[in-house]
């Protein structure tokens, strides 16, 4: 049986941490940025974590 192949969208997009959880970056950062207010901009820049009806889905594009 061939090996698993990690998804290269996914490995750059998400970090799997030690504890099991899997964190993410915020969306919606990348242009028309005028338009967003000051508080939305700032917040934007905390990442996050997968919600765990997610997880499953996810860890089978990183298998390793």
């Amino acid at each position: 049986m061939p090996k698993m192949k990690t998804n290269s969208a996914a490995k750059k997009r998400f970090k799997k941490l030690k504890g099991g959880k899997v964190k993410r970056a915020s969306s919606l950062r990348r242009h028309i940025m005028t338009k967003k207010t000051q508080k939305r901009k700032r917040q934007s820049r905390q990442g996050g974590y997968i919600c765990k009806s997610d997880m499953k889905s996810l860890l089978a594009l990183l298998p390793n």
